[in-house]
């Protein structure tokens, strides 16, 4: 069964570098979600009152992505971090980049290179980890009817993870998100509804 594929940091990393006397100190760790993401960088602000700027960016699921310039110029800072990230395709992280500026302005180029640098550098330094995410289902038979099931979830390739033989037949499966849509609706209509798969939770195994 072809999986959907997640990369995820596999260690949180910090990193340093200076550019023409301005010290770039870059952060990426895992997060779980926007509050959590948002609580670090509160206190990551807090941490590096003194620094010229803390800029960020996180990347949360497939659907949320935020950044801040936190006042270099638009376009310099947050969005070349979260660019970074996305060229890595690591998911749920967020990385902070600290800087303390050096005296010397470093240009629109410069200051998305560096930016840029400091933000590849902590990805790399954390690494990436590989998972494999599917969802997993439940789905209760009459014996008659567990022969004529089994073949349909045979077909549809899925991970048989536990088959018990009481008053009915209970199977656990696990499915694709992609292939877990048609899975349902072939085993509604094939039985007329007596028999609907029931979701029991999403996994995210690493490999």
């Amino acid at each position: 069964m072809n999986t959907k594929k997640i990369k995820r940091l596999r260690e949180n990393s910090k990193i340093e570098f200076i550019e023409k006397k301005s010290v770039f100190i870059a952060f990426s760790t895992n997060v779980k979600s926007e509050e959590e993401a948002l609580s670090i960088i509160k206190q990551h602000k807090k941490m590096y009152a003194d620094a010229t700027h803390n800029v960020y960016a996180y990347v949360i699921g497939d659907d949320i992505a935020r950044y801040s310039d936190d006042k270099e110029p638009q376009g310099t800072a947050g969005m070349p971090v979260l660019n970074s990230i996305r060229m890595s395709g690591i998911q749920d992280v967020l990385v902070i980049v600290t800087r303390y500026f050096g005296g010397i302005l470093l240009g629109a180029g410069g200051l998305v290179r560096a930016y840029s640098t400091a933000a590849s550098m902590a990805l790399e330094a954390g690494g990436i980890r590989e998972y494999e995410e599917y969802d997993a289902y439940s789905i209760s038979c009459s014996y008659s009817d567990y022969g004529k099931a089994s073949i349909i979830l045979n077909d549809f390739n899925v991970i048989l993870e536990r088959t018990d033989f009481s008053a009915d037949v209970t199977l656990e499966f696990a499915v694709t998100k992609e292939t877990a849509e048609s899975l349902i609706v072939k085993i509604t209509n094939e039985f007329s509804g007596r028999i609907v798969p029931l979701f029991r939770e999403r996994r995210i195994d690493s490999k």
